[in-house]
This record gives structure tokens, sequence and C-alpha cells, in this order.
């Protein structure tokens, strides 16, 4: 190869001979301090893979001598969190809910615990705060179907409603219009009778007479002589204006005909028992416990 001594008068240095439009490329090699520093990534690079987990194989990978995993790592860390959480949450089982809400660090442990699991089962249904949605009822108010007291929510969220379980709630609406139990005709009549117990608007020819005696005669068993609602069979109160389905008369004439019969699952079983604890008392105190 030939060898340029072209010198550059500005820098002193020799050239590689290699020029661009004037401009001569400058033989000027690496500092050496660069070239160590190289050198000893190359190094390091060769080490982390013998020590390290590196390389991927057909159905594992390599582990290195130390045998260092950070899921195992990770799966340490949660394993000591639960250790410290269950000390702390054991004392939550051992007294009674009452009580839980009466002592402030106990109440605050349940709500942060419960707050936490309810995010992550509870709010897909009854939404992020507990406000509800259509057929979702809202934990928010004071509107309960199976009851609002720390015991009640307990249970129903132990056990569920209509969910299979030997001790679930399994209140049902009957089908008036599917079953054949009323005409057309009176199911409307009885919606416009509902819709009036909570001071909607009615239709301009409702017969309150004759809606009152159908609902007499075939919802007040369940919903009560005066339409209160009756807690025992998960039917709810026709007249505190609050609706889960929605209170326009197309809806209401849907619910009489085809009946509802939501379901929740039981969580008996899902999560502890001092978890499920945690959680009624975090339902009861978002605002609408009895």
């Amino acid at each position: 190869m030939t060898e340029h001594n072209d010198i550059d008068h500005i820098s002193g240095r020799s050239t590689t001979g290699h020029e661009w439009d004037g401009i001569r490329e400058l033989n000027t090699p690496l500092p050496r301090w660069w070239i160590l520093c190289f050198y000893a990534t190359i190094l390091w690079a060769v080490g982390y893979w013998v020590v390290y987990p590196a390389w991927p194989l057909l159905s594992s990978y390599t582990t290195g001598v130390l045998d260092y995993s950070t899921r195992a790592s990770v799966v340490n860390d949660l394993a000591g969190l639960e250790k410290l959480r269950g000390k702390n949450m054991a004392v939550l089982g051992k007294v009674s809910l009452t009580e839980i809400e009466k002592d402030p660090a106990l109440l605050g442990l349940a709500r942060a615990r419960g707050k936490t699991v309810f995010a992550d089962n509870c709010a897909p249904c009854h939404g992020s705060g507990g406000g509800g949605a259509k057929g979702y009822p809202n934990l928010n108010d004071d509107d309960w179907l199976w009851g609002g007291s720390l015991d009640q929510i307990l249970q129903t969220i132990q056990f569920g409603a209509r969910s299979g379980h030997a001790q679930a709630h399994e209140g049902q609406m009957l089908a008036f219009g599917r079953d054949g139990i009323l005409t057309k005709t009176e199911i409307v009549t009885v919606a416009n009778y509902v819709r009036s117990l909570s001071g909607l608007t009615t239709a301009t020819k409702f017969d309150a007479a004759a809606g009152t005696k159908l609902f007499a005669e075939n919802c007040a068993v369940c919903h009560g002589e005066n339409a209160k609602g009756n807690q025992a069979l998960g039917a709810p109160n026709l007249t505190d204006r609050i609706w889960l389905y929605g209170s326009d008369e197309e809806t209401v004439v849907e619910t009489i005909s085809y009946g509802r019969a939501g379901i929740m699952p039981a969580w008996s079983g899902r999560l502890d028992p001092i978890t499920v604890r945690a959680l009624a008392v975090y339902v009861h105190s978002l605002g609408g416990g009895q």
C-alpha cells in the first residue's frame, strides 16, 4: 500500500491521502485511553454473558454462574410485603366490623386495602368511585337492594346475588308480560303508576285507579303496599326516584314485561375472609352505608 507523507500545514499531521472537494483527511489515531476503554467494555460484556442470564436457547436461556433472576427478586419482595401486610391485616379478622369503623387506625387500614381490591374486582361493574351504571347499583347513595348495614354488605359481598352459591340472595322479579300474567295495556298502566310514585310525568290517558289496583294485586306482595320495597327479597323502593335500569316509560314497561335478575358473583373463596371484611368496610364508607 502506498504511504502518503503529505503534511497538513495547519495541524502539522500527516494525511491519509483521501481528499474530497479540497478537504483532506488527517491521519489522527484514537487516543490510547479511548482504545483501552473500548477493550474494557468488550471484556465487561463477555463477563456479563458469563455471570448473568444472557443468551436465549430453544426452550430456555443461559442462566449465568450467579443464576440471577429479576423475577425471583420480585417474587421475594412481594412475599415479604405479603408477610408484613398479613400481620397488619390479621387484626381486621379479630374484631367486629363496627369496631373497625370506630378505630381510626383500623378504618384507615381497611379502607386502603378495600380501595385497592375494589378497583381490581368491583370497579368494572360499579365504577371506579362506586357510582354504578345501568343495571349496576350505585354504592354511594342510600338505596340498597339487600340492605346497607355492615353485616348486610358483608353477606352480599361474600355470597353474591343469584351467583349459584347456596347462601346467595335469590330474589327475582317476575316477567309479567312474557309469562302472560298481565296484558300489554295493563303493563303500560302499571308502568305509568310506578313512574307516578316518583313524581314523573305519566301518559295523558293514564288511569290512576286502574294502576293502583293492578299494583296492589300484582306488585305489592314484593314491593310493599306503599311501594317502599323489601330488602329481604331484593325488591327496590319505587318511590325514591332512584332507578337501576332507567325511569322512562319504555324501560319500565320492559322491566315489567320481562323482569330483572341481575347477577353478582360470590367473592367468598375468590378473596380471603379478611380482604372481604376490608372490602365491606370500604363499601360501607363510600357514603351510603346504613
